[in-house]
């Protein structure tokens, strides 16, 4: 059992952060300069956080696959391609990369702390598969054992939807446990909260 939990790993999924390739559905609202601007911020974040706990190694999981040696990106990290398909099948790359544990994030959630990621690593003590639950009904964290036994995931799920949760969670029964829920921010509300946060924290920073 100890060496399962030898190497374990927080992929940090990304995009390049440029105006027009990030955050689509927020730009139809507040414009794709103003939403890439928001996405390098908040992304420059949870990196900073994320990478300086020993507990993990935290590696990038780039988008597009010729982002990866791109200069934006913190030169400290390790960085992997997220390869072709669609996020389920990327996903499943990533988790299926060995040793493990793994954990995949998102970016662009910016109330991700390592505290949450903690707890989803002693989840996965005692279970194949973790998922922290986002307040839309997709998630913003997903997790296995590596190579050790997880089952298959994403097989037929909606994307994009409310339903996104639901369906991964479908036939795992007590194979799956959940992890803290965080609000993403994916909407022009959701964009002003996080404007009235960070008024009175002043501490991100874009890369």
């Amino acid at each position: 059992m100890a060496d399962r939990w030898s190497n374990p790993t927080v992929y940090v999924m990304v995009k390049a952060p440029v105006a027009g390739g990030v955050k689509t559905r927020l730009a139809a609202r507040i414009g794709s300069i103003e939403a890439a601007r928001f996405y390098r911020t908040v992304t420059a974040s949870v990196l900073r956080r994320v990478a300086s706990d020993g507990r993990w190694t935290t590696v990038l999981a780039v988008s597009p696959d010729c982002a990866v040696n791109a200069s934006f990106w913190p030169a400290s990290l390790p960085r992997v391609g997220q390869g072709g398909g669609d996020l389920g099948a990327r996903m499943q790359r990533l988790l299926d990369l060995g040793p493990g544990p793994n954990i995949l994030i998102g970016s662009d959630i910016p109330e991700i702390q390592t505290r949450h990621l903690a707890t989803a690593f002693a989840i996965l003590k005692h279970k194949k598969v973790v998922f922290g639950p986002a307040e839309d009904g997709g998630f913003w964290l997903v997790g296995s054992r590596g190579g050790f036994g997880a089952p298959r995931l994403f097989r037929k799920v909606r994307w994009s939807t409310e339903h996104a949760l639901a369906d991964s969670l479908a036939g795992l029964g007590s194979q799956a446990g959940l992890a803290p829920m965080l609000a993403d921010v994916d909407g022009e509300p959701d964009w002003q909260r996080w404007r009235r946060r960070r008024g009175r924290d002043r501490s991100g920073m874009c890369f």
